[in-house]
């Protein structure tokens, strides 16, 4: 039995990809599919990854006809996906061997549909540091004010996915529309679990440190999917960015 599906997005990161990679592997959960959507139109990487798991029990790779995104890759992850639980990790992350292990039994034993871990930051440009961040309770009113999530720490069931539950066209952003609406939809909690075992790489020119990207996305978050008015939206747009750069400013 499949587990767990672990969906990665690839889009040249060719210098951090084997890592990720092998910090699967090293898991000591073993009943996991990893499937890798392959998301540029170059395809140097693409052989250079097939010959990486061309011996990989479980591991796959597929390819996006055209540069996509990530939101779309990770939607055709999940239409392909068997486990019983989907976790997502982006090709320049990584984890703990044991993240796999204590996140599926810490679900299991609370009754979760959706958890996500502590987890260390990792600047690879000046000034080289590692920063922890604290993983929280979250409802839908708490998320709305700030999205204190990483998104390689989350593990979903695959049940919820599948009830129409998508990553929407953003740049950046997409993990949290989602987020939000599991929470709204099924009327629960995303539940911490209070280890470090995610790695979480901020890397040059990625679009998660893309500020003003974020800016205009945050907007869409709230008018175009939460459906708020044209105030209400630039509200919480503040108050989100706000959050951001208090955390930015603590670490």
């Amino acid at each position: 039995m499949i587990e767990v599906s672990i969906i990665i997005p690839y889009f040249k990161k060719r210098k951090y990809i084997i890592k990720a990679l092998r910090s699967i592997e090293n898991q000591s959960l073993q009943k996991y599919e990893v499937i890798i959507v392959y998301d540029d139109n170059n395809l140097d990487d693409y052989i250079f990854i097939k010959n990486i798991i061309k011996n990989k029990k479980n591991f796959y790779i597929i390819k996006n006809n055209k540069n996509m995104g990530a939101g779309f890759s990770r939607n055709l992850g999940i239409k392909k996906s068997k486990g019983v639980y989907v976790a997502f990790l982006d090709a320049d992350d990584y984890w703990h061997k044991k993240k796999l292990e204590y996140q599926i039994q810490f679900m299991k034993k609370n009754e979760c549909i959706i958890s996500h871990t502590d987890y260390k930051i990792i600047y690879t440009k000046p000034p080289l540091k590692e920063v922890l961040r604290k993983a929280k309770i979250l409802d839908y009113k708490t998320l709305l004010n700030s999205c204190d999530i990483g998104l390689s720490t989350v593990i979903v069931k695959r049940s919820i996915l599948k009830e129409n539950n998508n990553f929407p066209k953003l740049k950046t952003k997409e993990d949290f529309v989602l987020w939000l609406e599991i929470l709204k939809k099924n009327n629960c909690r995303i539940l911490p679990l209070n280890k470090p075992l995610t790695f979480w790489r901020i890397t040059e020119n990625s679009l998660s440190s893309n500020f003003s990207q974020k800016i205009k996305d945050s907007y869409k978050v709230y008018n175009v999917y939460c459906k708020f008015n044209f105030i209400k939206s630039l509200f919480y747009v503040f108050i989100l960015s706000f959050n951001a750069l208090l955390k930015k400013a603590n670490d």
